[in-house]
């Protein structure tokens, strides 16, 4: 029911806090000897969690199959690939993971903006007021 209310950005908050958590962790890790910095393949969790998307069906022979859908939407982590890697072997950029994270921050904050207003809105058909 929620997808019917607030469409992708009730998965959208969930994928973007498991998002910031992970670049909150690598900036918390900045100074620490062969940490590999993280990131969560945003675009492609959301894909998975199937937000934005209907089920498709093949009703012909020459339609495509669509393969590995992941129902739960789960964010995947992956290695961030380094720009310039210190000499103690940890990739971590603060200055790009903080940019990440500020983006991050602004879309998760879109989305609750959209879900507020769509409850204010519920709220007003229902009280008329």
């Amino acid at each position: 029911m929620s997808d019917a209310l607030f469409g992708i950005h009730a998965k959208a908050l969930s994928l973007g806090r498991a998002r910031m958590d992970v670049l909150a962790g690598n900036i918390a890790n900045a100074d620490t000897p062969r940490y590999l910095a993280k990131d969560v393949d945003f675009a492609q969790a959301l894909k998975a969690a199937g937000a934005g998307s209907s089920t498709l069906a093949t009703t012909n022979v020459q339609h495509l199959p669509v393969a590995g859908q992941n129902a739960g939407g789960s964010a995947q982590e992956v290695w961030r690939v380094p720009l310039q890697p210190s000499a103690d072997g940890n990739t971590v950029d603060v200055q790009i993971e903080q940019a990440q994270f500020a983006e991050a921050a602004l879309k998760y904050q879109a989305s609750l903006n959209f879900i507020d207003s769509r409850v204010r809105s519920l709220m007003t058909a229902i009280t008329g007021q």
